[in-house]
Order: structure tokens, then C-alpha cells, then sequence
């Protein structure tokens, strides 16, 4: 029974339990095990709320059934949220002990929206100090590992959500996304994840609502039906985040809430600049997977972003280093805390202290570079494609690979930089699994579409998973 509820999707869970198929209570039980039985392994749910509290809020969702109250589409399902987001009455702690431990008054927006839901919060799930670098590991909670293997990394920075939805210990996970935090350990967990257009989700509350415009938080599942209902939970204008996107999303309940696709164009950034490094057999999967595309009447061809790739690295490490680093310095200026940062954080915060206005200026105009260049590709491809990492998951213990193929990374997050042209531009863009290499080592793909065409991208990564059904590949 208990393998049987964790292994379902979450749109089947949903129905079930809309249909009092499957109690609240026995799903909460179920994952309760799961939790205790492989996070001890994995370390991807932390601040794990008492389990009798849990119990008897599970409880009180079959109750509000057996009233015929039906909150919404996630009504009983347990959830952890990342942990740099805020839970009303769940510490945050940003995975750095330099952040205080008190609880959270208020919710964040996309908490509220799946409490709204009926989500039951259940705790909080690993991140990297202050979510930099893609790589899960902390000083307050440690090492998030691989859910297909244990000895080597989950990714990040929503390395504790992938690992938590691979192992389902969740039916549903969260995430940020800014240099590829959902992407990443997605394709290295098997599973999907989806950085919205910019502005999709609103970030609520934000000390800065105008010149954030980098990161964003959006939804990550096991299927991409199920990402796509958990988007359309977590999308819509807010008036406290002046620049989200307005337009109207299917209601997450939708019957059918990813429509078909078939014949489209798809450009193959492979690893988008000649000289941008990838690890033996990462381009291979993704080659494979395009194949077999072709085969079902999709055109594929290979295609350039017109860019030079020091202009796009240069706008990014700049826009980065000047939100990071602003966000960072109250903690830097402060010699207590700043000890206890890690290195790369430090990095960040003195990098920022390098920029003028010349130089953000110019970050400003490059990435706008960035965004024509993908435009002028959408003029005659409906999608393009890339790796969504350089590497396949490296040992656990080890920070940041110091190279690629026998090239030098110059600094902690370079081998993430395949990622970072899709977020310069502000698509939308999706991690769609692909396969494994010879060691059991997962990787995904990114298809992107045109600004502000989430719902085709989500459904051109359905299109892919029909045909190439890696997401029912299960951790041993």
C-alpha cells in the first residue's frame, strides 16, 4: 500500500484522493516512512516538522473531504519547500549559519498558493549557503546526495527538492532558479524541472522588485504534466511584484492541461559556443534523444548562438556579482559573519565591490544581445536545445569540478555556464530527462521556447517524455 501511493503521479494522487480513494492520513504516514527510511541517506528534507502534528493535519484534510470540502488539487499532499524560501512558523536557514534560526512569521507567496491548494508543509529541503553554486552542501545541514547515487552530488541549488521527488519522500517539489538551480538537478535526479519566463512566478516578499531580474522560483516533478499543474498553482500577477506577468494560466485541476504537439522545428545548440567544454557522452544523450524525435516527425537541426561567448559570460558574471553581492552585504560587512561564509560566497560579495556603472551598464546591453540573438534563432525554430549541465554528477565531496574535459574552470559556478545564455535571455526553458551513461549517471536536456511561451515548452518536454519515458526509471 505504501509503495503503492508513493509511485503514483501526483495528478493520479490528486484525483484519488479528491475521490476519497486514498486517505490523507495514509498518504502522510507513507511518506513519513519513506523519509525516515532514505533521507538518513540522501539528506534532502530538513527541519522535519513533528510527525504527530503532521498526522493530525493529515487527519483534518479527510475530514474537510467527508464535509465535501475540497481545498484544491494538492488537498493532503506533503511538502517541503526550499530551504531559502519562508514557511510561516519554519526556520529559514539559507543553508548558512550566518542567518538567524527563528521561525517565519508570514508565508511566501508561492507558499500561500499551495497552502491555498491544501498542500500540508511538512519542512524544508537542503540548499547551498544562500543557494550559490549547483551543488547541494552547507555547513548547517550538510551534504544533499544523489538520489541514484549516494556518493555523488544531487545538484543545486533545489538539490534537496530533486533528490526528495526521485526518492518520492515528495509528490511535488519547489525550486529557484538563477544559474540553472532547477535545471541541474533535475537532469542529475531524473526528473523534471521548469525555470519560467521571467516573471511567471512572483517572488513575494522581495527587497528588491525591479532590478532582480536573474533568478526565479518555479516548480519541479516527476512528470511534466505534474510540473505543469504545479506552475499553473504558483503563477499570476501580484501587485507586490510590479513586473510579473499577468496572462491567465489553466486552472491546475485542468482535465487536460498540456496539449499535443507534433512536426516542430528544434534548433541543437549542442554545447552552444565550439569552445564551451562537456564531459564525454553528455552531448551523446541528448543527440540520441533528438534522434528519436526526428522519428516521430520532428525536424532537428543543428544551429549557433550568435554570440560571442565572453560577451554573454561577462553580462552575466557582472548582473550576478551585483545581486549576490548587494544581497550578500550586510552579512559581508559584518566581520563576525562574514567567518563564517563560505569561500565562494565571500568571492561573490568582493566581486560586487569591483563594479561601477559603466560596467553594470554594459552587463545591461550585453544581455539584451543575448535575448536578440535567441530571437533571431525562434525566427525559424519553434524550440532549441542544449545539455542541461557540462558534467554528469561528480563526487559528493568534491566543492566544484576544476575542469571540464581537460579545460580550467575559472571560477566556482563556470561549469554551469551552459546554462547561463537561456536565463541572460529570460525564457522559459525546461529539463527534460534523457538517459543515463554507462555508470548509471543521469542527464537531461533544456528545450527552450520564445519569451512568455511556457505552456508550449512544457508541452513540447510532454511530447519528448511520450517517447522517451526516462521518468519512470526509479532509484534502486
Amino acid at each position: 500500500m505504501t509503495s503503492d501511493i508513493l509511485h503514483l503521479d501526483a495528478t493520479t494522487l490528486s484525483r484519488r484522493i479528491a475521490a476519497r480513494e486514498i486517505r490523507c492520513v495514509d498518504l502522510m504516514s507513507a511518506t513519513l516512512a519513506r523519509i525516515a527510511e532514505r533521507n538518513p541517506v540522501h539528506n534532502a528534507i530538513v527541519s522535519l516538522r513533528d510527525a504527530d502534528e503532521l498526522m493530525a493535519e493529515a487527519r483534518t484534510r479527510d475530514d474537510q473531504l467527508a464535509r465535501g470540502e475540497h481545498l484544491g488539487w494538492m488537498h493532503g499532499f506533503p511538502i517541503a519547500v526550499k530551504d531559502l524560501i519562508d514557511v510561516r512558523g519554519l526556520p529559514t536557514s539559507k543553508g548558512s549559519l550566518a542567518v538567524p534560526r527563528a521561525p517565519a512569521a508570514e508565508d511566501a507567496l508561492v507558499v500561500a498558493r499551495m497552502r491555498n491548494a491544501g498542500a500540508i508543509f511538512i519542512g524544508k529541503t537542503n540548499t547551498p549557503e544562500f543557494g550559490l553554486g549547483s551543488h547541494t552542501f552547507n555547513q548547517v545541514f550538510g551534504i544533499t546526495r544523489n538520489a541514484f547515487d549516494a556518493q555523488r552530488s544531487a545538484g543545486g541549488s533545489s538539490g534537496g527538492a530533486a533528490v526528495a521527488l526521485a526518492t518520492r519522500m515528495l509528490p511535488l517539489a519547489d525550486g529557484s532558479d538563477m544559474g540553472g538551480s532547477l535545471r541541474n538537478p533535475a537532469a542529475w535526479n531524473n526528473v523534471v524541472g521548469f525555470r519560467p519566463s521571467r516573471g511567471r512566478v512572483p517572488t513575494v516578499p522581495a527587497d528588491d522588485a525591479f532590478f532582480q531580474q536573474l533568478s526565479t522560483e518555479g516548480p519541479m516533478g516527476r512528470t511534466v504534466e505534474d510540473t505543469t499543474r504545479l506552475l499553473c498553482t504558483l503563477a499570476g500577477w501580484d501587485d507586490r511584484a510590479p513586473l510579473s506577468l499577468a496572462e491567465t494560466l489553466p486552472a491546475p485541476s485542468s482535465p487536460e492541461i498540456v496539449p499535443a504537439l507534433r512536426g516542430k522545428r528544434v534548433g541543437w545548440l549542442g554545447s552552444i559556443w565550439p569552445e564551451l567544454p562537456l564531459e564525454a557522452g553528455v552531448a551523446d544523450l541528448c543527440t540520441r534523444a533528438l534522434d528519436t524525435m526526428q522519428g516521430q516527425g520532428w525536424q532537428v537541426e543543428h544551429c549557433t548562438l550568435d554570440i560571442p561567448r565572453e560577451r554573454s559570460w561577462r553580462a552575466w558574471l557582472h548582473l550576478r556579482q551585483m545581486l549576490v553581492g548587494g544581497r550578500l552585504a550586510s552579512v559581508y560587512n559584518d566581520p563576525a559573519k562574514r567567518d563564517l561564509l563560505k569561500p565562494e560566497a565571500v568571492w561573490e560579495a568582493e566581486q560586487s565591490q569591483l563594479l561601477d556603472a559603466a560596467k553594470l551598464y554594459q552587463a545591461s546591453v550585453d544581455r539584451t544581445a543575448v535575448y536578440h540573438a535567441f530571437r533571431r534563432l525562434f525566427e525559424r525554430y519553434d524550440f532549441v536545445a542544449a545539455p542541461s549541465a557540462q558534467v554528469f554528477a561528480f563526487p559528493a565531496e568534491l566543492h566544484w569540478p576544476r575542469s571540464i574535459a581537460g579545460v580550467s574552470m575559472d571560477t566556482y559556478h563556470r561549469w554551469m555556464e551552459i546554462v547561463t545564455p537561456f536565463t541572460l535571455a529570460g525564457l522559459p526553458v525546461v529539463s527534460v530527462p534523457v538517459g543515463f551513461d554507462a555508470q548509471g549517471r543521469a542527464m537531461g536536456m533544456q528545450l527552450a521556447g520564445p519569451a512568455r511561451s511556457d505552456m508550449a515548452v512544457l508541452a513540447a518536454a510532454a511530447a519528448f517524455e511520450q517517447v522517451q519515458p526516462w521518468v519512470h526509471r526509479l532509484p534502486s
